[in-house]
Formats: structure tokens, sequence, C-alpha cells
């Protein structure tokens, strides 16, 4: 086992890993606390959102690790890899960047930074109402782009695994 196999499969482990965590954002978290009022939505979310904000060290590994990890494969790959496997691990390798990292960085972050700046307990319902709907529905259509596509790069990464 050459180096790049060894990157590629911890590439694949911490994608995988990744695409789980949003998932379970996007069907279990956002659907849960979705039930709750504005104020205890707003709460609820700032708790489990400080939990990452505070560098949890697993989610750090995880998180900075699958896109080390992810282009340190396609580095290593491209000149291991010709024709449809090169192909599919570059295109898997910007998609996953792009489409999963960058979007955490510049619209699913904002938006938890910003939620993070109020102080429920002293909003009334307007402001909560309007905070609420002006955080919630942007992240969960990011977060669900960020699922699909963490899914469908981890798929692609076995796919890779499976023919070398």
């Amino acid at each position: 086992m050459n180096p790049f196999h060894i990157t590629l499969i911890l590439a694949t482990l911490l994608c995988g890993l990744v695409a789980g965590l949003v998932l379970t954002f996007a069907v279990v978290v956002m659907p849960g606390i979705g039930t709750m009022n504005d104020r205890q939505f707003i709460q609820a979310f700032q708790a489990i959102d400080r939990v990452i904000q505070n560098n949890h060290p697993v989610f750090i590994v995880v998180w900075v690790g699958s896109a080390l990890t992810t282009i340190a494969a396609v580095l290593l790959g491209f000149g291991q890899l010709n024709g449809p496997e090169r192909l599919l691990l570059v295109v898997a390798g910007i998609v996953y960047i792009a489409g999963v990292q960058v979007p955490t960085g510049t619209i699913n972050v904002p938006l938890n930074n910003q939620l993070q700046t109020l102080d429920a307990s002293t909003m009334d319902e307007t402001a909560l109402a309007e905070a609420r709907q002006a955080f919630e529905p942007r992240w969960i259509r990011w977060n669900t782009i960020r699922t699909v596509l963490a899914i469908l790069v981890t798929a692609a990464f076995l796919v890779l695994l499976l023919r070398l």
C-alpha cells in the first residue's frame, strides 16, 4: 500500500464522517429543534454550535482532516491515476472543497456566528422570529447541499478504492 492509497482511505473515512455529521443535522438536529419556539430554537442551536465553535478536538480532526486528506489524495493521485480514475478523483476533490468546505466557511459558519451574537433571553417575539427567519431557511438549504455533496464524494472515493 503506497502513500496515495493510505491518503485516499483516510480521505474516504473522514469525508464519510463529515457526510454523517451534516446528514445528522439534516435529518435529526434541525428537524428536532425546528419544532421548538423561536427562543428555544435559537438557544438550542447556540448551545450545539458552541460545542463546535469551542474547537471540539474530534470535530476539528474530522472536519479539517477531511479537507487536508482530500487535497493530499488529489495531489498524490494525480500522478498515479489515468483516465476516468484521475478525472473522478479530481472532480470529487474539487466538489468536496468547493461544495462542502467553502460553503461551510462562507455561509453556514457566518450564519452560526451571527446567531451566536444574539441574547435570545432578552429579545421580544418579533425579533426572535426575524432572527430565526434570517437564519434557518438559508442554513438548512446550504446544509442540504453540503450533505448531498459530501455523500457523493464519499461514494466516489469508495468507487476509486474498489478500482485500485
